[in-house]
């Protein structure tokens, strides 16, 4: 599928599955998809949300749903119907009470890709132990930066540090929040 994309000398076509298809670096490394900086927008059905107190201060949850892009994706593009995923996702979650059954909530935070299944062999990226210390390799990187937002000024560049930055109002509130109550 072609789309045209306006610039200054007039309309470009541009084939969208080959551009998401082809090998991109980042900080040195090769990957395909989406580039760096693009964004999707997503619309969830009505999903459960189940959670268990495990302590005065940790919850366990649950989540299940379906989530449906709002516009529609470019034919050709990205990866096969059966694909699957498995992301760790580190969030501000912050919630009011309406009255007593009901409840605002928003949520803001980072999701790390730990492992993908490709949909022709349905084998994963990753074994678990794989996973499991790729998950441990990205919370410290993660603790490091917090830390380092303590010390210093945030940059103002692209990465991590700034992703954070860049967060929706909720997250910063939450931060906020945090603070006072300490």
């Amino acid at each position: 599928m072609k789309a045209t994309k306006p610039s200054k000398d007039g309309p470009v076509a541009q084939d969208l599955a080959a551009t998401y298809n082809e090998f991109k670096t980042f900080e040195g490394r090769r990957y395909t998809g989406m580039a760096i900086g693009r964004t999707h927008k997503w619309y969830y059905d009505a999903g459960e949300w189940k959670e268990k107190k495990i302590t005065p201060e940790k919850w366990e949850f649950n989540y299940a749903v379906t989530k449906r892009r709002a516009g529609r994706a470019p034919e050709g593009s990205g990866v096969p119907v059966g694909t699957e995923y498995h992301w760790y996702i580190l969030a501000h979650q912050t919630v009011r009470k309406l009255n007593a059954n009901d409840y605002t909530t928003a949520m803001s935070g980072l999701k790390f890709k730990l492992a993908h299944k490709r949909a022709d062999t349905g084998k994963w990226s990753a074994g678990e132990k794989a996973q499991r210390n790729r998950l441990i390799k990205l919370l410290q990187e993660t603790i490091k930066e917090l830390q380092r937002e303590g010390e210093t000024p945030k940059p103002t560049g692209n990465g991590p540090v700034a992703e954070v930055k860049a967060a929706p109002a909720a997250k910063r509130r939450a931060k906020r929040e945090m603070v006072k109550s300490h």
